[in-house]
């Protein structure tokens, strides 16, 4: 077993990765750009060592200066965790020139399967049903067109370094390709350093369902089952759960396969991701492969009692899977929420600033992975996620409402969270139904423009006619009157009576 660990990352996973270094009696080394240095993770590590100002292309995404730390903290392995560098083979490369075991997959393994273009034409190629589209990146707005022609409109231009929904445009009208193009190509040279991007046929209200493997070094590839993720906010995940309300054991066991078949195929080992979408006709078509440990890893574990980092960090270090995916059967129903520092009614905004307080929600069946504290500044430089709030229950109605439960517990004060979006969300019927899919959020959240109905707007009505009488009562009972005398001033057990007869007054 390895005696020392980088961990190239930050927040929650950083967070949670050390916890897990520490179980196994392995140190752990943090690293920290100048805004990140009371951090969470930076407190609970062994060792911490800054590597640069706030910005990330200066020095959480800096592999020389990751590899410097390495080296002068005497590290055998380094982890690294999701984002930043966790899918770009330079990464396992310089660990490889270090002598630093890369917790992960190998370089060649994600050129195979994490390039979306590489990835599609492997799942070809290993008899996996694919979204109709393109295997290379398109190079000219003239291909782009002349592909549409063959299978339609509409389409989506994907970043072919993408993940969590940059460099995605929806194309519905011919007309829009030129600026769609554009903008998803700017977009993912932003966000990848890697402008090219590729076509696939959009597919109308399809559901997300994602497949979990393990494959160790020695040959076994398993799958630990599914994970519904179709609750989305512009193509970013909000919500996943385990297992899928739409699954079926026979859907499972060939989605199942599918993955495991893929992965032998890239030659893969350690954690990884085979996404899929499933259409109303419970066809699946593979998406792409997630070269790393995914955010929503919790809920597959507490529906199969692993500990997925722990796994990982055993995988790496030579050991062998002691279990077949044959023999992993889920028990209960899990699911989680993301929570970010951010404003739902201003367009999501972020909100960084300090946590004057907070409340961690607990009890039965809750599980909090969090990278803040009370009194730490969040900053602005990064992804604003907080924390992520796991519930697990005997049935997925259990499971809902531990979530409702420990969403009303969550409180932070000092800045603006997103926890109401989600309380919002899991009272709407269709989610208790499980009637979701990948648009079903954004739908959800335009019908919140829409003008009140008129039992709404009479509700509204009441509601200020209630206020506005409410201020003549307090102006009426001023201390003095206008001749100066001394009045008794109403208590305020009779002005709270009043209000609740006028409010009962039809």
């Amino acid at each position: 077993m390895f005696r020392k660990i980088l961990i190239a990352n930050r927040g929650e996973i950083a967070v949670r990765i050390l916890r897990a270094c520490r179980e196994l009696g392995i140190r752990s080394v943090a690293v920290f750009s100048e805004v990140d240095r009371k951090s969470l993770h930076v407190r609970l590590a062994d060792e911490a060592y800054p590597i640069g100002p706030a910005a990330s292309g200066e020095s959480y995404l800096r592999i020389d200066k990751l590899m410097d730390v390495a080296r002068r903290a005497g590290c055998d392995a380094l982890h690294p965790g999701y984002g930043f560098l966790a899918e770009n083979p330079a990464l396992p490369r310089a660990c490889a020139d270090a002598g630093v075991t890369f917790i992960g997959p190998s370089a060649e393994a994600m050129e195979a399967l994490g390039s979306k273009t590489a990835g599609r034409q492997l799942a070809r190629r290993s008899d996996v049903p694919s979204v109709p589209g393109t295997n290379d990146p398109i190079e000219t707005l003239q291909q782009a067109q002349a592909l549409i022609e063959n299978i339609g409109l509409p389409v989506l231009l994907k970043a072919v370094a993408g993940g969590g929904g940059k460099g995605m445009r929806v194309v519905n009208r011919l007309s829009d390709l030129a600026a769609a193009f554009r903008d998803a190509s700017s977009e993912a040279q932003n966000s990848f350093g890697d402008g090219r991007v590729y076509l696939e046929k959009y597919l109308v209200k399809p559901r997300h369902v994602e497949i979990q493997i393990l494959a160790d070094s020695h040959g076994r590839v398993v799958s630990l089952g599914e994970r519904e993720c179709s609750v989305q906010r512009r193509h970013q995940k909000v919500i996943e759960e385990a297992p899928s309300p739409l699954m079926t054991s026979d859907l499972r066991k060939k989605m199942g396969d599918a993955a495991v078949r893929l992965a032998r195929a890239g030659g893969y080992t350690n954690a990884g991701t085979v996404e899929f979408l499933v259409d109303a006709n419970l066809d699946f078509y593979f998406l792409e492969v997630n070269t790393r440990l995914q955010v929503e890893h919790p809920v597959t574990e507490q529906v199969t009692g692993l500990d997925l980092v722990k796994l990982q960090i055993a995988i790496a270090a030579g050991h062998r899977l002691p279990f077949a995916w044959e023999t992993i059967t889920p028990r209960g129903h899990a699911m989680e929420v993301r929570l970010y520092a951010e404003d739902p009614d201003n367009n999501f905004f972020p909100s960084p600033g300090k946590i004057l307080s907070r409340h961690a929600p607990s009890g039965p069946g809750i599980r909090l992975d969090e990278g803040v504290y009370e009194g730490w500044t969040v900053p602005n430089d990064y992804d604003p996620l907080l924390s992520k709030l796991i519930a697990w229950g005997n049935s997925r109605e259990e499971t809902i409402a531990r979530l409702r439960r420990s969403l009303e517990e969550y409180t932070v004060t000092g800045i603006k969270t997103n926890a109401a979006l989600f309380r919002r969300i899991l009272a709407e019927p269709e989610f208790v139904r499980g009637e979701i899919h990948t648009t079903w959020l954004d739908e959800l959240l335009l019908r919140k423009h829409r003008a009140p109905t008129l039992e709404q707007g009479s509700e509204d009505a009441a509601a200020i006619g209630a206020a506005v009488w409410q201020a003549m009562q307090n102006a009426a009972a001023s201390p003095t009157s206008s001749s100066g005398a001394s009045e008794e001033v109403p208590s305020r057990w009779k002005l709270e009576g009043r209000k609740q007869q006028v409010d009962r007054t039809p």
